[in-house]
């Protein structure tokens, strides 16, 4: 008899499958295969009672600070540890007791319905002269050549924008962002490139938006969070996707002492309002993206905690974007220029995938097709 540890089943039900276990077994044992953590914060004294005797009940379990037997506060965080199906019993058993339990449940159950989607590689245009990375600034023929070598070295999707997001960048006006990217889309148009790749508008201008839909572009990305219901408007009009990034501040302000009390639970919270008016005008959550906006108005610390912990906002049922292409997080790490950040752009990328992204924003498409499709196979 031999044997030996397994660090980590990616796939469980392929992994079971292949070791012939009987279909009906399957989702039964990955289910107990995978072990989750949920920390749930602010939860009643009683709520924190009858969660821990449940959780401890069917094997799982709850971490709870001292004094929550004696309810010496009226509050506490937790942290809820159990296999899914562990979660899957708890969230239905929770449904019937007091003390916001029932809300807990239902949250519970958005969790465990989550859905994976396709990854999938945006590659960046920029048609302007002042972004942060200069190798990524082109002008329209030089930028059709670009688009055709992204397409080659397996980009999904191919993101435009006429203006510079960086910390501090200068303000444009609609008429001169819309000038700057005129000549790509008339010639993506023209050339019929949108049937070989999807195209994203890198804007929050309606004009400038709109004349990119025109132009054969099906997704718009959105810094400013979807802050304009004329944008929302829009993306339902001409049947587009929406990116909803959020921002603290604006790129003028965004890291002048960025502070949150709970970085992921203000950014649940801004992505749920934000789903939720955009539903209202008629946008159906599948054609939702959310990214957390790395590097706009977080700190290192703000950066890390999100990228750790990406899969929280697959909850919401939509796509999840991560962009941290050779950002200034990386130089905060291990100090390097903008053109010798690639490694770390990798590392930063792999692992959000890892914890739950699915579309990765990036300058160097070549380099990130390869990384994925290594990273797949272990």
């Amino acid at each position: 008899m031999q044997i030996y540890q397994l660090n980590n089943i990616k796939n469980k039900k392929k992994f079971l499958k292949d070791l012939k276990v009987h279909g009906g077994g399957v989702s039964i044992m990955a289910k107990k295969m995978e072990l989750l953590y949920f920390f749930i914060k602010d939860l009643k004294t009683p709520a924190v009672n009858i969660l821990k005797q449940d959780a401890l009940s069917i094997g799982a379990e709850l971490a709870t600070p001292s004094g929550v037997i004696t309810c010496e506060k009226e509050q506490y965080d937790c942290l809820l540890v159990g296999t899914r199906k562990h979660i899957e019993i708890l969230s239905q058993k929770e449904l019937a007791q007091p003390f916001g339990l029932k809300t807990l449940a239902r949250e519970l159950e958005n969790f465990l319905k989550v859905k994976e989607h396709k990854i999938k590689i945006m590659g960046v245009i920029n048609a302007n002269d002042d972004s942060f990375f200069e190798a990524s600034r082109f002008r329209a023929d030089d930028a059709i050549d670009k688009i055709e070598e992204m397409i080659e070295q397996g980009a999904d999707i191919i993101d435009i924008g006429g203006v510079s997001s960086r910390p501090n960048a200068p303000l444009v006006s609609e008429e001169e962002e819309l000038a700057r990217i005129k000549a790509i889309c008339d010639l993506i148009k023209a050339q019929k490139l949108y049937e070989k790749v999807s195209f994203s508008i890198d804007s929050y201008a309606p004009m400038v938006i709109e004349y990119a839909l025109k132009s054969g572009f099906n997704l718009v990305n959105d810094i400013t969070g979807a802050s304009n219901n004329e944008v929302i408007k829009l993306a339902v009009k001409y049947r587009a996707k929406l990116c909803i990034m959020h921002m603290q501040g604006t790129p003028q302000t965004m890291q002048e002492n960025p502070q949150y009390e709970d970085v992921i639970l203000e950014l649940s919270e801004f992505f749920e309002a934000r789903i939720a008016n955009c539903e209202a005008l008629g946008l159906a959550r599948e054609n939702i993206i959310l990214d957390v906006g790395i590097g706009f108005g977080k700190t290192l610390e703000h950066n890390l905690m999100l990228i750790k912990n990406m899969g929280h906002f697959k909850k919401f049922g939509c796509e999840v974007l991560v962009g941290a292409s050779r950002k200034s997080l990386i130089d905060q790490i291990v100090p390097s220029p903008i053109e010798k950040r690639l490694a770390g752009t990798l590392a930063i990328h792999l692992k959000s995938v890892e914890n739950g992204a699915n579309i990765v924003r990036c300058h160097d498409v070549q380099e990130h097709f390869q990384a994925l499709a290594v990273w797949k196979e272990l």
